[in-house]
């Protein structure tokens, strides 16, 4: 007797069903959440992967107005480009010298060189920012609110609101052998803290994995500030920004494989009851290892870079050898802005490429073997129609069981990019909706002409997921209040510009009140103090004898203590901190409470047919008696 006579189990592609979602699907291109294809789709491929296109669907479809208007602060921030009164100081700030950025070959520069960064600095960092980063916790929680609306519309329609699918999976293991008994409810603490301990050990190694990011940037910023070219030489900080962005993205593209294995295992030393506990317990750990993974790094740039460096004579080192990065007189944020466009565009180019092209590729490959097999075999006899469309399908790529896990963890990322640092990136919520139109139309062309037909599952929600989606939506409020209370200059110059600027201390109507905030901003360093190992390059500039720079910071010029300024700036900055997330957080609350999560219309469809019911029931109480 043969052995392994069926390879494989699936169902097969229907081809006229198939080519009519497609058609639908290309010449709506407007509707692209129209309550007609999401229902093909359920018929199609089952409730689990029609309730995906569903959410994404009506993500993206909100995403559109949170695009608008961010593309709109962008915008309004380009035409300050050559306004901001800041920018025109250093612009025009040809006498000011700033102290060397590395130790080696590094030599002292005039602020004035770095005029067009920080015109694009305050082109992002202006008091539209503040606005949007309200704006977008407000987003976050009307989406989720109004996504629970639809999701109630959508699974009341397929009549399964109240499903329970632990009762199903009991049910189907009774029908199988009706003296099952079921699995019980079981916990241990010692597991559970050898599994919190592993946990931990992981995301202390992602944070290393950040840490050897940060000494790249280091070094690539000395080894640019030493370079034969001068364009590399006079942009370093930004060469050396961008290469840490490219590096971090390939960390992704890696680490991403490794912490699927890693949650997987620990999955397995979890050992969950049932398969839906499984498929939560392993979204958990994957989702927390993949944020520590994308954010660790835009968590340094943001709240750290520039802040642990020391001063002049007193840099803190790597090794003792390598000075950690400063940030640029203006602010950090642009740095911000430059790691999150370009990780969120190489996200959107190349890895979205990879993941259409790879299975094309295999398909392709099966594709020709086949050719090669039948040419081989040379049939006398024409193939059975059914036995062609059972092959056809066998050579398409076998559907993994993970597979619609990767598609909602790829747009739960994005979303965590498009929301927690977007203060940083108005861009993020654009290039979110410009990949996820696409992403819509070539996850179904991929389902359907890439891989076998998905064996249909039930689902009345997206699982767990909305918990994820909504522990992000606090991380934004969080995080966005971090950025401009921090990251930002909009503190610093607020209190500049009510404490100490000319207009409060001269009274002056007839000046911008930020006039003179360079300079208050910068502290001053004197030549003599650099450390004794320290070998600051003699230019033109050091010829003139130049007995003191400046450098971005708030201390005294006798003993490099910190003034009262950064006293007052850290206390208003804290203040700023508590207010903004108060009242992000209460709107959040408000907009919660404002909006229900299930629509009258399913109230009403529900309490009608509880109605009915008892009206049956009473009816056939009242004729038994009667009988």
């Amino acid at each position: 007797m043969k052995k392994k006579v069926f390879k494989a189990a699936f169902p097969l592609h229907e081809q006229e069903e198939l080519e009519g979602i497609l058609k639908e699907q290309r010449a709506h291109w407007k509707d692209l959440f129209c309550h007609q294809l999401i229902e093909k789709m359920r018929c199609y491929f089952g409730e689990k992967v029609a309730l995906y296109f569903a959410w994404l669907g009506w993500y993206t479809y909100l995403l559109g107005y949170a695009a608008v208007v961010g593309l709109v602060v962008f915008v309004a921030g380009i035409t300050i480009f050559n306004t901001s009164q800041v920018s025109k100081e250093i612009c025009e700030a040809t006498d000011t010298i700033m102290c060397p950025l590395c130790d080696q070959k590094c030599s002292l520069w005039r602020l004035s060189e770095t005029c067009t960064y920080a015109k694009v600095t305050h082109m992002i960092d202006n008091e539209g920012t503040v606005l949007f980063a309200m704006f977008m916790a407000i987003w976050a929680t009307v989406f989720l609110e109004l996504w629970k609306r639809r999701r109630a519309t959508v699974v009341t329609d397929w009549d399964l609101y109240r499903w329970d699918e632990e009762e199903e999976e009991l049910a189907l293991e009774l029908m199988n052998n009706l003296q099952h008994e079921p699995s019980k409810y079981q916990h241990s603490y010692f597991r559970t803290a050898i599994l919190l301990l592993l946990v931990l050990l992981m995301i202390a190694v992602l944070i290393g994995i950040t840490h050897t990011l940060v000494i790249f940037r280091v070094i690539a910023m000395a080894l640019f500030a030493q370079s034969s070219f001068e364009f590399l030489r006079e942009q370093a900080d930004t060469m050396a920004v961008m290469a840490g962005a490219v590096l971090h993205y390939l960390t992704i593209v890696i680490m991403t494989k490794v912490n699927k294995h890693v949650a997987r295992f620990l999955c397995e030393l979890e050992k969950p009851r049932t398969s839906s506990q499984r498929e939560n317990n392993f979204t958990m750990k994957m989702f927390t290892f993949q944020f520590f993974t994308n954010f660790s790094s835009l968590i340094y740039i943001a709240f750290l870079l520039g802040r642990i460096n020391g001063h002049p004579g007193n840099y803190v080192r790597i090794a003792g050898k390598w000075r950690l990065e400063e940030c640029h007189p203006s602010g950090c944020i642009t740095d911000l802005f430059i790691q999150m466009a370009i990780i969120m565009l190489l996200k959107q180019t190349i890895s979205n490429f990879f993941e259409y092209f790879c299975p094309w590729i295999r398909y392709k490959f099966r594709t020709l073997c086949k050719k090669q097999r039948e040419e081989e075999e040379e049939e006398e006899e024409e193939e059975d129609p059914c036995k062609r469309q059972w092959r056809d399908n066998y050579d398409l790529n076998e559907v993994d069981t993970s597979s619609l896990f990767d598609e909602f963890l790829e747009i739960v990322i994005q979303y965590s990019f498009t929301t927690i640092f977007v203060a940083a990136f108005p861009l993020a919520p654009l290039l979110a909706f410009i990949n996820n139109l696409i992403e819509i139309r070539l996850d179904t062309w991929k389902m359907m002409r890439l891989y076998r037909r998905a064996v249909p599952a039930k689902a009345n929600d997206i699982g767990i997921w909305l918990q994820v989606l909504e522990a992000v939506g606090i991380l934004a409020v969080i995080g966005n209040g971090l950025v401009i209370a921090i990251t930002s200059d909009f503190i610093p110059m607020q209190v500049y510009k009510y404490l100490y600027s000319p207009c409060v201390m001269e009274n002056s109507t007839d000046v911008d009140c930020l006039t003179g905030y360079i300079n208050y901003s910068l502290s001053t360093f004197r030549i003599q103090d650099f450390e004794p190992d320290s070998k600051v390059p003699r230019t033109q500039l050091d010829r003139d004898e130049i007995k003191e720079c400046r450098y971005r910071d708030y201390r005294n010029a006798d003993d490099y203590s910190y003034t009262v300024q950064f006293w007052h700036i850290l206390v208003i900055r804290l203040a700023f901190l508590i207010v903004f997330e108060h009242v992000a957080l209460c709107v959040k609350l408000i907009a919660a409470w404002y909006i229900p999560d299930v629509p009258q219309s399913v109230k009403n469809k529900f309490r009608i047919r509880k109605h009915n019911n008892l009206r049956k029931e009473l009816s056939m109480m009242e004729h038994s008696t009667t009988v």
